[in-house]
């Protein structure tokens, strides 16, 4: 046993130390490094800060308010505050890097709340989250100071399609905002609107989108689509539909031409005239016109601007000016009505060269051409200017002060009637009356001093009448005593035949008279 301790001495042993590191502080270590890692990932990510003005602070929150472009968060609202002018909002953003390349010149901003409009509902997200901003990246410089919009654009995202002008002197109910349709479909809307530089006219600026960009041609018309078209003229009345929604809010229609072919496809900006009606729209625009002032006598009531000038029922043209004026000198009132022909519309048959349609007018003037009013519509009492040979009526033209050539006119039906009637009505006033109504009394008199002369005269007949009978029985009486084949028994019979036929004649004038006793004086009438 001793032996054994012997051996094993503690002096001997050797202690084997290692210096290890406990795990405990590698977990201090990761921590800082992920932090570091953070840090440096949420610098690289953080994007430039930006500004933007608006007019009220309305919904925005700081730390909360997002700003977002096609729905994905691009930066956050981190400070808000009035800026000097104490009437506007600065609104303090930091943006992420990915939204660097977005914040040029031309970006718009603006806040998204719920809308409701004609167009339909939009933000309704946001009643549970709360407004945002939202943006809509643009082309120039890079800026980090904005002025947001006070209503969102139309185009908020960029879409397929091209713009157009439209001019129009009447601005109605377009708005931006306003449908565009092409045959019922909605293909666009209107932007904006201005006035041009002359300030004679209103030009909006649409879009169109694609594919239907494409049938906006070299002919493509432009009009106003009210939704119910209601329109009066010489033809009566027209009744058109559009779409429910330009019945509410009014649009913009328009159509291609069948002459337009695909290579007529306009480029984007192009200007288009937008019309008043669809009727105005579908009228062919004649470059070679005519222009010539009439004077018509009578009223012009039912005539107005636009009225059709027909040539035996076609039409060649339309009036385009009514005026009023009066001569100073002789206090003479007249109307000149001023019309614009369109011989293009007239098909020439064995043409001769060198004679303009100056010339063919003058030569169809010379034949007898002339201008009439007529009532085109008696439902509407709209009138119309009618062209026709009248070869008897001759050429009177009134003094001309308007630049334009003067047109031969000759009275209308109506009006010769008219002139009739006043004629007759004139000569009826110049008849003595009160001299005829004392004739016509004395007449009256004697008639029915006449008719009591004839009641005593059919007393009498009727006495004479039985006188007669008693006369012819006697005579019956008489000739029974001569003999039968006699010649004096004969002439009797005859005379008592021819008696018996007075007496029934006289016997039936009075009887008839009895029951007529006016027929004395107005006669027997016809059965």
């Amino acid at each position: 046993m001793n032996s054994f301790n012997d051996s094993y001495d503690a002096t001997d042993v050797a202690l084997n130390k290692k210096s290890e590191l406990p795990l405990v502080w590698f977990l201090p270590v990761i921590a800082l490094l992920v932090s570091g890692w953070l840090i440096y990932k949420s610098h690289m990510e953080k994007g430039p800060v930006i500004t933007i003005t608006f007019p009220t602070a309305e919904g925005l929150e700081v730390d909360k308010t997002k700003i977002r472009y096609l729905d994905v968060e691009v930066g956050k609202v981190t400070a808000i505050s009035i800026n000097d002018d104490n009437k506007t909002i600065r609104v303090t953003a930091q943006m992420n890097s990915t939204a660097a390349g977005y914040l040029k010149e031309n970006t718009s901003f603006w806040v998204v709340r719920p809308q409701v409009g004609l167009g339909g509902i939009s933000g309704l997200g946001t009643l549970l989250s709360g407004p945002y901003i939202g943006m809509k990246p643009g082309n120039g410089r890079r800026q980090e100071h904005f002025t947001g919009l006070t209503t969102p654009p139309l185009l908020k995202t960029h879409v397929d399609g091209k713009q157009f002008i439209l001019e129009t002197s009447n601005l109605g109910s377009m708005r931006p905002g306003t449908p565009i349709n092409f045959h019922g479909i909605i293909v666009g809307e209107v932007l904006s609107h201005e006035l041009s530089a002359e300030a004679n006219a209103i030009r909006l600026t649409v879009f169109i989108n694609s594919p239907y960009d494409q049938f906006v041609r070299k002919n493509t018309r432009f009009w106003i689509d009210s939704g119910v078209d209601l329109s009066a003229g010489a033809d009566g009345f027209k009744v058109r539909t559009g779409p429910l929604i330009s019945l509410l809010s009014g649009g913009i229609a328009f159509r291609a031409s069948a002459q337009d072919k695909t290579t007529d496809i306009q480029p984007e900006n192009t200007l288009f005239q937008l019309y008043d009606t669809y009727e105005q729209s579908t009228q062919t625009v004649y470059k070679n016109t005519l222009k010539y002032v009439m004077y018509f006598k009578g009223s012009l009531r039912g005539l107005t601007e636009g009225a059709p000038v027909q040539l035996r029922g076609i039409p060649i043209g339309k009036v385009t000016g009514i005026n009023l004026e009066v001569d100073k000198k002789t206090m003479e009132i007249r109307v000149p009505v001023i019309v614009e022909l369109e011989p293009e519309r007239i098909k020439e048959v064995n043409s001769q060269p060198g004679v303009s349609d100056e010339d063919m007018m003058a030569r169809l003037i010379k034949k007898g051409l002339r201008a009439q009013l007529q009532t085109g519509s008696l439902l509407t009492g709209q009138l119309l200017v009618d062209l026709d040979f009248y070869p008897d009526s001759k050429i009177a033209l009134s003094d001309n002060t308007t630049p334009h050539p003067q047109f031969p006119t000759t009275a209308s039906s109506m009006d010769q009637f008219t002139q009739s009637a006043n004629i007759i009505m004139n000569k009826v006033a110049k008849l003595p009356l009160d001299k005829l109504t004392q004739d016509i009394d004395t007449t009256l008199i004697s008639l029915q001093g006449t008719s009591k002369a004839a009641t005593d005269m059919l007393k009498s007949a009727k006495g004479t009448l039985g006188n007669a009978d008693h006369t012819i029985t006697s005579a019956q009486q008489v000739l029974n005593t001569f003999e039968p084949g006699s010649t004096a028994r004969y002439e009797l019979e005859q005379l008592l035949r021819e008696l018996s036929q007075a007496a029934s004649s006289v016997r039936q004038l009075s009887d008839f008279l009895e029951q007529h006793p006016d027929s004395l004086i107005r006669g027997k009438k016809e059965e």
